[in-house]
């Protein structure tokens, strides 16, 4: 392979508020020599995440070896993930009165039919499913871990405990007609609209109208085109949306 040069459409601060991170970590290891210094191993985990670059293809263009670019991605997505909020975590300060908005997206993955856990009968494609919580302007708060596609967005709302959260903290959610019969504090359209009276047509536009920043959260995450196929092991995707997650913090309050 050759190599030639490219640029990397994020901030350099960013690359250097990674870098830091991984040498926080080299030191809490006592790492005494790599192959690559703080900020080129920090440089090569965006460029995957940011490009969707194959490993072959970063090893070629940093000089390294496959194997060692597997390893320094890896490193540096679980540094990263660490930083992300946990879910209580991204609650806090929101209670009685706040709104946000949750929605799920499906990060294609390449698998074949007999892969039914992770087939989407929504989307027609395999993937996995990762639910969002977001504030009112579509800023993401929380990203959930990634389960198969089969998911069913309210069963995953459920699981990750963001039904029984919103409940605790009395936020009011507005969601899609996939959390329908979630309860608690959700609201979701409702069906035949069209064939209901005229304050239910309302409801529907203003609920549309709230709802539709949300969007803005999983266009951002997809922004790195790493999740927007995947070609990694289903258990390092979570990963990875967690990473993202800390990158889009860093980007906001930078």
């Amino acid at each position: 392979m050759v190599p030639y040069r490219a640029t990397l459409d994020v901030p350099h601060e960013l690359v250097e508020h990674v870098s830091w991170l991984i040498y926080a970590r080299r030191c809490e290891r006592g790492t005494r020599w790599r192959k690559l210094g703080c900020f080129h191993q920090a440089l090569l985990a965006l460029v995957h995440l940011r490009k969707n670059e194959t490993l072959h293809q970063l090893a070629a263009g940093f000089g390294v070896s496959t194997a060692t670019a597997w390893r320094y991605v890896d490193e540096t997505l679980e540094v990263l993930a660490s930083w992300a909020p946990g879910l209580q975590e991204a609650l806090v300060g929101l209670g009685e009165g706040d709104f946000v908005i949750v929605d799920g997206t499906l990060i294609p993955i390449d698998r074949i039919a007999e892969d039914q856990p992770y087939y989407s009968q929504k989307h027609r494609k395999h993937g996995m499913n990762v639910q969002v919580i977001a504030r009112p302007d579509g800023t993401p708060l929380w990203f959930s871990r990634a389960t198969p596609g089969r998911t069913h967005d309210i069963t995953a709302a459920r699981a990750h405990g963001i039904v029984q959260a919103c409940l605790t903290r009395q936020i009011l959610v507005l969601a899609d007609r996939a959390y329908q019969g979630a309860g608690a504090t959700f609201r979701t359209p409702y069906y035949h609209h069209s064939e209901q009276p005229a304050h239910y047509q309302q409801f529907n536009r203003d609920h549309a109208r709230l709802r539709a920043p949300g969007e803005r959260a999983f266009a951002q995450l997809k922004t790195w085109r790493l999740l927007r196929r995947a070609r990694c092991s289903t258990h390092r995707i979570g990963t990875a949306v967690q990473a993202v997650h800390t990158l889009l913090t860093c980007t906001y309050s930078g």
